[in-house]
């Protein structure tokens, strides 16, 4: 495994995204799937970390009860509604709703706000199947904690076109040694042993992985970062940059820097500490702008 390479503000000017279009539609359509009745807010999160990245249409897929009040709090989407709760399995309208706007999507995000690990597993199974060969996607939280528990049928279905944005410790649940690292966090080549089993970019604590070993590292964020909600904001940006039609792995180094660097400039304001995920959202069109200049 070679030696991480840093992402820089110039390394990234080296690596300009596409080309941002003056139509919504050409920059690309996203579908955010999550948003459990007590949690909406990490899909809503999520979402307008997309759009706040360039994406041009975003779709919040939520639960039915918080559906209508997801759509008042976010005018800029649009809303389907999922099942939720013990015995509500998706029905045959439900995937094909989700179904007709994930095909239509330039990139798709599952998992923000999910908060049980049956339906995240159901909900992959009925879904992943039936999404476009080439589509990209994107798996936090839940939906990414079932990975090994698919049909491996399923998940090779995602191999080559998957990024997947742990915390520390889904990261060693997905390594199936969760005991691994103690306090000085998880080796980097368990990171890549993920990367090669899914065929999956990572994103894990500052930590960019590819399948195949290549590797990055973003000098940038701190503890700050640790706080609800900010790996849906890192998650939200990245399918954001997919959507715009940016690689696999630029999007995931782009938006990871975009993410740390964001907790650097709230330092300063507010403090190391205290600042919500959702203050993250403002500073991301701001750094991308600086590294167009």
């Amino acid at each position: 495994m070679a030696d991480p390479r840093t992402i820089s503000a110039q390394a990234l000017r080296d690596w300009p995204l596409p080309r941002p279009a003056s139509k919504k539609q050409s920059r690309g359509r996203v579908l955010v799937i999550g948003g459990a009745r007590c949690t909406p807010g990490a899909a809503m999160l999520a979402g307008l970390a997309a759009l706040r990245v360039g994406a041009g249409v975003l779709t919040l897929a939520v639960a039915e009860p918080v559906a209508a009040a997801v759509a008042a709090a976010v005018p800029e989407a649009g809303v389907v509604w999922l099942p939720e709760g013990p015995g509500q399995s998706l029905d045959g309208k439900v995937v094909d709703a989700v179904q007709d706007r994930a095909s239509g999507a330039s990139a798709v995000l599952i998992g923000p706000g999910l908060d049980d690990a049956d339906g995240a597993q159901e909900l992959l199974t009925a879904l992943v199947p039936r999404l476009p060969d080439e589509q990209p996607v994107v798996l936090d939280a839940y939906a990414l904690g079932v990975l090994p528990k698919l049909d491996r049928a399923v998940a090779d279905r995602l191999r080559g076109r998957l990024v997947l944005t742990p915390n520390e410790t889904e990261a060693r649940y997905l390594t199936g040694d969760e005991d691994d690292g103690g306090e000085d966090g998880i080796a980097t080549a368990k990171l890549v042993e993920v990367a090669d089993r899914y065929g999956a970019m990572l994103s894990c604590d500052n930590t960019v992985v590819a399948p195949g070993g290549d590797t990055w590292a973003v000098p940038a964020g701190h503890s700050g970062l640790g706080t609800s909600g900010s790996g849906d904001v890192l998650a939200g940006a990245i399918v954001g940059l997919l959507a715009r039609g940016a690689a696999l792995d630029q999007a995931t180094c782009w938006a990871t820097y975009l993410h740390a660097t964001a907790g650097d400039r709230l330092a300063a304001p507010v403090g190391p500490l205290g600042f919500l995920a959702g203050e993250l959202l403002g500073q991301l069109p701001l750094i991308l702008a600086e590294l167009r200049a």
